[in-house]
């Protein structure tokens, strides 16, 4: 790249980095409040929270960095067009595809980083969440425990807690294990305490009573006791049996399907749609730098200003944007549909570089073949 190019890329990266940065904060901030959550009512520990709000940035990185491109694009570009010199860059004979290089190697840039991000770190991050989550729930510690309402600990079993003072004391606790429809049991208590061990997690309770409802013969049972201990460890065996989702599974996985889920079409469906949707999204930070190169470069300057063109580029991004969405969402129930995501992004980059090249043989001024690049 000759200088005038290099200083039309410093600022598109800068701006890059501005607006990418941006959209993170506001989608962080988002993602902030419901796992916070379970900082603030929970009582879970800040390192946790810190860890998932990390893990949440490459699952929505690659949607964010090809929108910010577009954003950088049109700031830079409106901007020098405001300040004329746009006006003074074509005067010296710097046609419209010099002009739209940089953009255009940084788009390529962005694509680059976007297959990385959706080949590899976003399925590590889903199944990262995931297993976290999971991992947790697992060990049953007092993070998922909301005071005031019954909450939902594993298939049928749920537990109460009026409240939890700063020792992690449980008062006034209401747990209900309804996993033997037959025999389902209730345990009331005026404290209890979560323990942890090698052996799983378990409720400890004391100063209390077990009800225990036999329904076919309609008799109820009562035990009276100072110190009765719920072993939790059984509850966390189903999730070993879930599959994992299309999202957190690997590249790899998704190429080459595991045997035993041959049979489940509708898996298979989500598993090819998921594949196809890593390959063609990146391709949409192309198509969306054409589309507003096209929309600010193509046609003469004017001095009224370029917002309706800046609007144009915004409305037909928007366009394809909400088409991707929706297109993901039936090519995972239609498998034929799944040709159109790599048609969409080439159907929009197609007609914005013809418009771009229509006055690519311009007449250039004396002088301006060396600076036209």
């Amino acid at each position: 790249m000759n200088r005038l190019q290099r200083y039309l890329f410093r600022n598109l990266l800068i701006a890059l980095l501005y607006s990418t940065a941006g959209l993170t904060l506001t989608i962080w901030l988002s993602q902030s409040l419901r796992l916070i959550e379970m900082v603030v009512e929970a009582g879970a520990p800040m390192r946790v929270f810190l860890w998932l709000l990390v893990l949440t940035v490459p699952t929505f990185l690659g949607i964010v960095l090809p929108l910010a491109l577009v954003g950088a694009v049109l700031f830079t570009y409106n901007r020098l067009a405001t300040d004329s010199e746009l006006v003074v860059m074509r005067a010296a004979g710097v046609g419209p595809f010099a002009l739209a290089a940089p953009a255009m190697l940084l788009a390529f840039g962005v694509t680059v980083v976007v297959y990385v991000l959706n080949l590899w770190l976003t399925p590590a991050a889903h199944q990262e969440l995931v297993r976290m989550e999971y991992a947790v729930r697992s060990d049953y510690s007092q993070l998922f425990l909301r005071e005031g309402v019954f909450n939902e600990v594993g298939d049928r079993f749920s537990v109460f807690v009026r409240e939890r003072d700063s020792e992690a004391n449980l008062h006034n606790v209401i747990i209900h294990d309804g996993r033997i429809p037959e025999k389902p049991v209730t345990i009331i208590g005026e404290r209890a305490v979560m323990l942890t061990g090698s052996e799983g997690a378990r409720f400890v309770v004391y100063n209390g009573n077990r009800q225990e409802l036999d329904r076919k013969t309609s008799r109820l049972s009562q035990l009276f006791f100072e110190r009765y201990a719920v072993d939790l460890k059984v509850l966390s065996s189903a999730s070993g049996e879930r599959y994992p989702d299309a999202r957190e599974r690997s590249t790899d996985e998704l190429l080459h399907p595991p045997p035993q889920l041959a049979g489940d079409p509708k898996m298979m469906r989500d598993l090819l749609a998921e594949l196809h949707h890593r390959l063609s999204s990146p391709l949409l930070a192309l198509a969306y730098t054409m589309v507003a190169l096209a929309c600010l470069l193509s046609g003469e300057f004017n001095r009224r200003g370029q917002s309706v063109r800046v609007t144009t580029a915004v409305l037909v991004v928007m366009a394809i944007q909400s088409a991707v969405l929706g297109l993901s969402s039936l090519a995972a129930k239609v498998s034929v549909l799944v040709p159109l995501m790599y048609v969409l992004p080439v159907a929009a980059l197609a007609p914005a570089a013809w418009i771009l090249s229509r006055n690519l043989r311009r007449r250039v001024p004396p002088g301006g073949e060396a600076a036209a690049g």
